[in-house]
């Protein structure tokens, strides 16, 4: 189970994230009034993404002892039509044969991170405070 937390204050538009014992600042572009004090929230999105599809490949091909030697991760996000799309470009690196790259690819889209976007989130949202 993954835990966060996040707070702003009145510096727009820096954002602290506590992941357990780690801080990361997000933040939004100059262009958006930000500061670009780090990665803007759909940023982030795309790092999970990314992160989560590398390790996966990576542990997947190191049980298999596979040749795979390095993994690169493209990732664009946009609207169109009111609908989020994410457009995912991996390349696989190492002495691989054609049936493990199709297998990686396989792989990549049962991540769980993939999964999870493409189930979709239920949240359930509290409000508290004076």
């Amino acid at each position: 189970m993954a835990r966060a937390t996040a707070h702003i204050g009145t510096t727009n538009f820096a954002t602290t994230i506590r992941i357990g014992e780690r801080t990361i600042v997000s933040d939004e572009p100059k262009a958006l009034g930000g500061q670009d004090a780090g990665p803007a929230p759909y940023d982030l999105l795309l790092a999970a993404l990314g992160s989560c599809t590398a390790i996966t490949l990576r542990m997947y091909a190191e049980r298999k002892d596979w040749r795979l030697t390095a993994v690169d991760i493209e990732l664009h996000h946009a609207k169109q039509d009111k609908r989020s799309q994410i457009t995912r470009s991996i390349h696989l690196h190492g002495e691989l044969s054609e049936e493990q790259r199709t297998r990686l690819a396989e792989i990549a889209e049962r991540t769980p991170v993939t999964l999870t976007l493409k189930e979709g989130t239920d949240i359930a949202t509290t409000v508290t405070g004076r």
